[in-house]
């Protein structure tokens, strides 16, 4: 059972509300604009009720008229083609999970501008550090870790002997010893009434 013209385009505006694509809504969107046209019916009558606008339609007429329905078919997919394939992306993660040194860099710790070095031996594609993080976010899904600034010569039991007897001790100043005193500042303190 066939679908309406009129709520196909309601659908289409649902989603392109919701900021999702459905290509394959899409795709027979056009579909149905290719078999207006060729049924003779006018651009403006294919953008109401498709609910596109009339730019829209002009431009499926125009690449119906050249190439026919298969011209309306699309790409199947939306934005840039990434210049890293998920083969070499895996090559990559496999490099980066061995360590830095392993990748010849002197300490332990991985950097923007290390990775982007490592992406280009491994691949030949260079990349600004800012796109190294986007791949490493969202395409391998890693995140930022910060190492632990302590010193390796640390020692937990004197530093803890040392907040329990040391700290106390400087925290109270100097001459807190005895037992404090309260001066008198105003007549009608409450401090002055005992």
């Amino acid at each position: 059972m066939a679908r309406s013209s009129r709520s196909t385009g309601e659908q289409a505006r649902a989603g392109k509300r919701a900021g999702r694509r459905d290509f394959d809504a899409l795709r027979e969107r056009r579909m149905q604009a290719a078999e207006m046209f060729d049924r003779g019916e006018r651009q403006v009558d294919v953008a109401t009720a498709l609910g596109v606008s009339q730019q829209t339609a002009s431009r499926w007429h125009r690449a119906w008229s050249t190439g026919g329905a298969g011209a309306l078919t699309g790409a199947g997919r939306a934005g840039r083609i990434p210049k890293l394939s998920d083969e070499q992306l895996c090559e990559i993660e496999t490099e980066l999970l061995k360590g830095p040194r392993a990748g010849g860099f002197p300490t332990e710790m991985w950097t923007l501008a290390r990775v982007t070095e490592v992406i280009e031996r491994l691949t030949g594609v260079r990349y600004s550090q800012s796109q190294t993080w986007v791949i490493l976010r969202q395409r391998l899904g890693w995140s930022r870790q910060r190492p632990a600034r302590r010193a390796v010569e640390r020692d937990e039991a004197a530093i803890e002997e040392w907040v329990k007897t040391e700290w106390p001790r400087i925290k109270r100043g100097p001459g807190a010893e005895g037992p404090g005193s309260v001066s008198k500042t105003r007549a009608d303190s409450p401090c002055s009434r005992q």
